[in-house]
């Protein structure tokens, strides 16, 4: 399981030229089953994203894939987690003992 933290950058101004674009990388991180939330880090310092199902490398490349990246708009940070305890309805993220 991957948070990133997508933070603001000095190009930050250009956030609405290709916010269309950003939220369409966005629908398809859902779609494609790799994101489970993403949301906004407050206040307004950029965005945060909570990933499971894929390996560290494709996550990368996905989350280098974000406009925003790209464009150099926010800066991507990216922590691993080894979930071991979940509420019941997070379950399916935990690793097997």
């Amino acid at each position: 399981m991957f948070v990133t933290f997508l933070k603001f950058s000095e190009n930050r101004a250009a956030a609405p030229e290709f916010m269309a674009a950003h939220n369409d990388w966005i629908a398809l991180g859902f779609a494609d089953r790799a994101f489970l939330c993403v949301g906004s880090l407050q206040p307004a310092a950029g965005g945060a994203i909570l990933a499971n199902g894929e390996s560290r490398s494709d996550h990368d490349a996905r989350i280098a894939a974000d406009p925003f990246v790209i464009q150099g708009i926010v800066t991507a940070e990216t922590y691993e987690i080894d979930p071991k305890r979940t509420v019941a309805a997070l379950d399916f993220v935990k690793t097997p003992t």
